[in-house]
């Protein structure tokens, strides 16, 4: 027997009512878990999470355009801009050390094992900071940022094979739209090229920045990895402690490479060819360094304040803005299919946050 549509005395009225209803009983409900959960933290947990966001948002992209900038005036070494990432290591150890005294507690003791893995993530984030280089060198700051992102590709993957992490349909689903996005930038490449740019430099700048990402992907898992069977605990400390370390050690790494490399006695030249003169030249480094540093503060103190959805959340922000800031900033060339490709990222990263909340539900 067929259902009625309406139920007797029922109106419709009544039903959209009912809808209004349950739907302000929706907005009430979500705000009061909001209202609750503001009042379990001190607002000083709240400011942290808001200045930690904002470095996220905008020292982020602010590097990775400043990277852009260097290039696009006059800048050529690799090493340099590898070297600029990791030089503004003593900020995060100028932050470390108050931490000591105002949680009481002490530093980590150090043995053979963690000392060698800090080693083996410092080369690895040295090397990786050298191949976002060369992708900086010969893309667009738009197009290299995009690709960068499917770093969340591999370190979902690499992430499941050594640290056994879970994946769902949400995670799964992430995976294949953003490398569906990668293709499709890589499908426009010849529409933001740069014309001082060869076909062959072009396509070593996105096989490096592929590359860069897969590296990224792969120091994630591993330092997941370290805080599992090394470290046992995730107090903020502890996290910036690795932090600081894994920074020194790609910070020696890469001041080796740029002294082999007789970087550093070419930079006296590169300055005065600069467009700009030597002080803009110097303020593009100084100011590489500190929001670099700044972005991995930003995004350190994001984990540990609140959860990896909202740093998720974060960075699916971060991608757009970089490459619309790219494009009104630095004029960056900016086709159809690379506004389909930020609208498809935004998708899997989103995709990604559901598919985490979900998991974190049911766990």
């Amino acid at each position: 027997m067929s259902q009625p549509l309406l139920e007797q005395g029922d109106t419709m009225g009544d039903i959209s009512e009912n809808h209004s209803a349950s739907l302000l009983e929706k907005v009430a409900n979500f705000r009061t878990i909001v209202w609750e959960a503001y009042q379990r933290k001190p607002i000083s947990h709240w400011i942290l999470l808001f200045l930690s966001s904002m470095a996220m948002l905008v020292a982020f992209p602010a590097s990775t355009l400043l990277s852009r900038v260097y290039y696009a005036n006059g800048g050529t070494s690799k090493w340099i801009i590898s070297w600029v990432a990791v030089a503004g290591w003593p900020l995060t150890a100028l932050i470390l050390i108050p931490t000591y005294f105002i949680c009481k507690t002490f530093p980590t003791p150090m043995n053979l094992n963690l000392f060698l893995s800090y080693v083996l993530l410092g080369f690895l984030s040295a090397a990786d900071n050298l191949m976002y280089a060369y992708a900086y060198a010969y893309l667009p700051a738009s197009t290299a940022a995009l690709v960068a992102s499917s770093s969340l590709v591999f370190s979902t993957l690499f992430g499941y094979f050594i640290v056994k992490n879970k994946l769902n349909a949400g995670v799964i689903n992430a995976v294949v739209i953003i490398t569906a996005a990668v293709t499709l930038i890589a499908l426009d490449s010849d529409s933001d090229r740069y014309s001082n740019v060869s076909d062959r430099q072009y396509i070593l700048g996105f096989v490096w920045d592929i590359l860069g990402s897969a590296l990224h992907g792969l120091i994630f898992a591993l330092s997941e990895l370290v805080f599992i069977k090394l470290l046992g605990r995730r107090s903020f400390h502890v996290v910036l402690e690795q932090q600081v370390m894994v920074s020194f050690m790609a910070f020696v790494f890469t001041t080796i490479g740029v002294i082999v490399n007789k970087d550093f006695q070419g930079m006296a030249s590169e300055a005065k060819t600069f467009k700009g003169g030597e002080a803009a030249y110097e303020l593009v480094l100084i100011w590489g360094a500190i929001t670099f540093q700044l972005g991995v503060l930003g995004s350190t103190a994001v984990l540990f304040l609140a959860s990896t959805v909202l740093a998720g959340v974060l960075n699916a922000v971060r991608v757009p803005l970089t490459s619309i800031a790219a494009v009104i900033l630095l004029h960056d060339p900016m086709s159809g299919l690379k506004i389909l490709s930020i609208v498809i990222t935004f998708w899997g990263f989103g995709s990604y946050i559901y598919g985490n909340s979900t998991e974190n539900k049911l766990s």
